[in-house]
């Protein structure tokens, strides 16, 4: 016949490994958030934002509104108001 553990044996074997290996566990988690931790106070400080695409250029639109006003497309005024926009 086939001789069985007593259920108390097997038990204590079981939380002794998951016992073991839960202070592994921590002690190795403990561990790698201190190397975080110096890894980040040695780490050089993130630059700034980047600057947000530079807009269009000033004289490639002046170009395009003297275009359109060559055209006929835009008035005087119109040409005026929207290149007074573009200089600032």
């Amino acid at each position: 016949m086939l001789r069985r553990r007593p259920i108390a044996r097997a038990a204590v074997r079981t939380t002794a490994v998951v016992g073991t290996a839960a202070v592994v566990g921590g002690h190795m988690a403990n561990k790698q958030a201190a190397q975080a931790q110096e890894a980040a106070a040695e780490a050089p400080p993130a630059p700034a934002a980047e600057p947000t695409a530079p807009g269009p250029d000033p004289i490639e639109q002046l170009t395009q509104l003297a275009a359109l006003k060559d055209s006929g497309a835009l008035t005087e005024e119109e040409f005026e108001a929207q290149k007074a926009k573009i200089l600032g």
